[in-house]
């Protein structure tokens, strides 16, 4: 996951950034409003955590102008305000949480989890269609350009790790540790192999590749935009 913190006490943007780094997660800050929404219209993030009173611009219009764009990125607000009143307006104008301060970073690290097993789930419909690529999660099926894809079952559960992280780079780690379920060994190379299984299956043939190459980092699939050779 790649979670954004906006939040302008450095105190605390540090705690919960280095928090999350040590359990695994890529984390981007801003320390104001203008550049925390900036950061969220250009990039792709897993979860933004916002702070409502920021300056240049608070949270709640961070929200309102996020959601009038189309995004649907998950948003937990945190705040020292915790009134009913308060919580409802953070609620309405977007987000998706809201965590008043001061909050135990166990919980935060909870409600995380809760939020992306939501994502999975949404991600898990029935049929995915991304391009000319159709994946049916119910068969077990994918056909590209109304071909069949003969695909294994971890060939097929790496095809769905890639759909739920669609134009974000991942690490060699996250495939091992989400589709192994198992720390990754530096001296393997069994993501590499299962990676170009997957790649001879889905992207052979076709002028428009979907998995790329990030080299020295991990793997992308159906990247927006992407500088890189595989």
């Amino acid at each position: 996951m790649h979670i954004l913190i906006i939040e302008d006490q450095a105190g605390l943007q540090e705690m919960v950034k280095m928090g999350l780094e040590e359990h695994g997660y890529q984390v981007s800050t801003a320390d104001n409003g203008i550049d925390g929404l900036d950061m969220l219209l250009a990039n792709e993030y897993s979860v933004a955590i916002v702070d409502l009173l920021l300056p240049g611009m608070n949270g709640l219009d961070i929200c309102r102008k996020v959601r009038a764009s189309g995004s649907l990125v998950p948003i937990i607000i945190v705040s020292a305000l915790d009134s009913v009143e308060d919580r409802i307006a953070g609620l309405e104008v977007g987000a998706d949480d809201y965590l008043p301060k001061p909050f135990n970073f166990s919980e935060l690290k909870a409600r995380l989890v809760a939020l992306e097993r939501r994502n999975l789930a949404m991600y898990n419909a029935s049929v995915r269609e991304v391009n000319d690529l159709v994946v049916n999660f119910n068969m077990m099926s994918a056909s590209r350009a109304n071909k069949n894809l003969d695909l294994t079952k971890k060939e097929f559960k790496l095809l769905e790790f890639f759909l739920q992280n669609e134009n974000r780079v991942v690490t060699k780690s996250e495939i091992a540790e989400k589709v192994w379920d198992i720390d990754f060994d530096t001296g393997t190379n069994i993501v590499e192999v299962y990676v170009n299984y997957l790649r001879n299956k889905i992207d052979k043939g076709f002028d428009k590749k979907l998995i790329h190459t990030k080299f020295g980092v991990g793997y992308i699939f159906n990247p927006k935009q992407y500088a890189d050779k595989d």
